[in-house]
């Protein structure tokens, strides 16, 4: 059984994500995302969907990043 680097579960299904030549294992999508979604600039929210991205900073949402003085930033659909 491996263990989840996240939360330490130890469990019979975990997964492997390598990212930019460097593994982690998890035990389930949330604590995949916990350890790997960006945050959002504004609201702090893990960004799961598409997002925005502007400067360096990355927004779950195009208000949000209205909000922080970037008005020509569009959702993704």
């Amino acid at each position: 059984m491996a263990t989840c680097d996240t939360c330490g579960n130890e469990y019979d299904k975990t997964f492997t994500i390598t990212r930019n030549g460097q593994s982690a294992v998890f035990d389930s999508f949330e604590c995949a995302i916990t350890a790997l979604a960006p945050v959002c600039t504004h609201c702090s929210c893990r960004i799961v969907g598409h997002g925005v991205e502007a400067r360096g900073d990355f927004f779950c949402c195009a208000h949000c990043a209205h909000e922080e003085g970037y008005p020509a930033l569009v959702d993704h659909v």
